[in-house]
């Protein structure tokens, strides 16, 4: 973490312990007139009250974000005898006993930088044998044997070798999704009859299991299980992605009366889309971990957070862009309306961002709206064939002869991802929102 300008270190921070009773007289100068000075150590206080986050932290970083969840921020430090929350947990981290060569699990401390701590999903754990035989840069003396440090389960000379296949298996979930729906739409392009139905079945069964191999690994893992309810719209979205046109068509009577096709390469462009929204939160976790090592104080991490957002968001869609408008060019491929599923696109990306950082609750309502909004756009249409109700269907199908039936999922899903970048860009801007548990 970035040094602070101040007065020494933090022990001389530290605010003076208040006088004994029988010093009364000369702290207040003699007389009776003089104003009182305000007694008692808050910071004192402060320690008892959140003991435990103070005791468990692996530096200043987490405690500060611990304070921020609780609402001490920048502007409410000043009770404390502190400019700001970073050096507040400095303190309260000074001033906690431990013993600097163990973690606060207990364990000896393999070194390494404590303000940046080591790269996500790393997993040190001891393992006793012959010393590390890697070159030390650091100046300081090789271990003589006894407990070597392992880094994703393989110990000093093979932790390149781990961490190759960690992130190879990471890669391979990624780019899976787009491998199985390439091949789903190959077969059915070559099927007839219950063939196509059973080759349909299989392909939308792989995918489906591709996807969620890919976001339970790597940078789209996020901790617990997703709301059922988002597993719900994503599959609606999806579907209506693939048969929501040519269903809207029909139902306000300016589409053709035979069966349609599904539009295959929005699919196509949304799977192939994994490993960018991969990527992309990859570069987003790194970069805010590195600014808020660097940040002094909490205004300073989240005026760097927030363009680091949405540049992270802009480029995603960038990458969704060009995939789905490649994905319309591949054989066999039937295309649909770029403009839904780049909106489509960028709110899946959204949602998922913030259930990796325990916000998953707000990825299922905005998935849910925008879904619920599609499924209203039929159902008026449908409700307007009911006598007397033509003027409820009347708004969507104006909408549709004027601008088209892609119109009505575009308006939806841009409407929620703009909603949610808003959210997102308010809480992933705190520092408490990249402090490792």
């Amino acid at each position: 973490m970035a040094e602070h300008p101040g007065p020494g270190p933090v022990a001389d921070r530290r605010p003076a312990v208040p006088p004994a009773a029988g010093e009364a007289s000369a702290v207040l100068g003699g007389g009776g007139g003089g104003a009182r000075r305000p007694t008692g150590d808050p910071v004192k206080v402060l320690l008892h009250r959140h003991r435990e986050l103070c005791e468990r932290a692996a530096d200043p970083l987490e405690i500060a974000a611990g304070l921020e969840v609780c609402g001490i921020t920048d502007r409410a430090v000043a009770r404390y005898r502190h400019r700001d929350v970073f050096s507040l947990a400095e303190e309260l981290y000074a001033r906690v006993p431990r013993d600097p060569s163990v973690t606060p699990d207990g364990v000896p401390c393999p070194g390494g930088d404590r303000a940046t701590g080591p790269e996500p999903e790393a997993d040190f754990a001891p393992v006793t044998g012959p010393a590390c035989a890697a070159p030390h840069t650091d100046g300081a003396a090789p271990h003589a044997g006894g407990t070597a440090w392992q880094v994703g389960g393989t110990a000093c000379g093979g932790a390149e070798r781990g961490g190759l296949r960690r992130h190879g298996g990471q890669a391979f979930a990624a780019l899976l999704p787009a491998a199985v729906c390439t091949a789903a739409l190959a077969v059915p392009a070559r099927a007839t009859g219950p063939l196509l139905i059973a080759a349909t079945a299989a392909g939308a069964a792989g995918l489906a299991a591709a996807l969620v191999l890919a976001v339970r690994r790597g940078p789209l893992r996020a901790p617990g299980r997703a709301p059922l309810t988002t597993w719900a719209a994503t599959l609606l979205l999806v579907l209506y992605a693939a048969y929501g046109d040519g269903v809207l068509d029909r139902l306000a009577g300016t589409g053709p009366d035979e069966p349609w096709p599904p539009a295959t390469a929005p699919l196509l462009g949304l799977a192939a889309a994994v490993a960018p929204a991969a990527l992309c939160a990859r570069l987003f976790a790194v970069r805010a971990r590195r600014r808020l090592a660097a940040s002094r104080t909490l205004d300073d991490f989240t005026a760097g957070a927030r363009p680091l957002l949405l540049a992270v968001v802009a480029l995603q869609l960038m990458a969704l862009t060009g995939l789905l408008a490649a994905a319309r060019l591949v054989p066999g491929a039937r295309p649909g309306a770029l403009a839904p599923a780049v909106a489509l696109g960028v709110l899946l990306f959204l949602a998922r961002l913030l259930a990796v950082y325990g916000f998953p609750y707000a990825g299922s309502i905005a998935l849910g709206g925008a879904a619920a909004a599609e499924a209203l756009g039929c159902l008026s249409l449908l409700a307007g064939r009911l006598p007397g109700c033509d003027a409820v269907a009347e708004p969507v199908r104006r909408v549709v002869e004027s601008w088209g039936a892609a119109a009505v999922p575009g308006a939806a899903c841009t409407a929620a991802a703009l909603v949610l970048l808003g959210y997102a860009s308010a809480v992933l801007a705190r520092a408490s929102a990249h402090a490792r548990p």
